[in-house]
């Protein structure tokens, strides 16, 4: 499928998507997109942005044991390291 469209640039550096394009690449107000330059030209594809967790299932219980002990002193740094990597 080959479709050619043409948009001008606001001094601002944006430009409006052709409603066709927007069509084909099901877009719509808010939609992300990625521009990828080619040897060929640019690329533009739409993509979906997801929230990742930073944290493993693992390692949240290992921070929240960590925030239940908040207080526990330590005498020697030593002490501290083994008892963190006995969690």
């Amino acid at each position: 499928m080959e479709c050619v469209e043409i948009a001008k640039m606001t001094s601002k550096g944006q430009i409006t998507v052709p409603s066709m394009i927007r069509g084909i690449l099901k877009l719509k107000q808010g939609s992300t997109v990625i521009f990828k330059v080619t040897r060929n030209g640019v690329l533009i594809l739409p993509c979906e942005i997801k929230e990742k967790n930073p944290y493993t299932s693992k390692e949240w219980q290992k921070i929240e044991k960590l925030v239940a002990e908040k207080g526990k002193v330590y005498s020697s740094a030593s002490q501290a390291k083994k008892h963190l990597k006995n969690l």
